[in-house]
């Protein structure tokens, strides 16, 4: 049993590549915390206001990058762009 003043928590699921999932485990243990913990630490960074972040100066370039995968993603599953 749940009470309000306790956190909850919920799934992200994601398919990764094998160089990615391998770089996320690897950081993980390097660092001594948990790929969820890296997650959840980079979405409250996400979520801060820009002057606090820490990704900030490199968030454009991320993203770019993300939609490049995603892209590659979409022509190798034979599915049409979101353009």
């Amino acid at each position: 049993m749940t009470t309000e003043d306790e956190p909850r928590y919920r799934a992200v699921h994601a398919y990764l590549s094998d160089d990615a999932h391998e770089t996320w485990q690897e950081v993980a243990t390097e660092y001594g915390v948990s790929v969820s913990g890296l997650i959840e630490a980079l979405g409250a960074d996400l979520g801060a206001p820009v002057d606090e972040q820490v990704i900030a100066p490199r968030l454009p370039e991320l993203i770019k990058r993300a939609r490049r995968v995603d892209a590659d993603r979409r022509r190798r599953a034979g599915r049409p762009s979101r353009a």
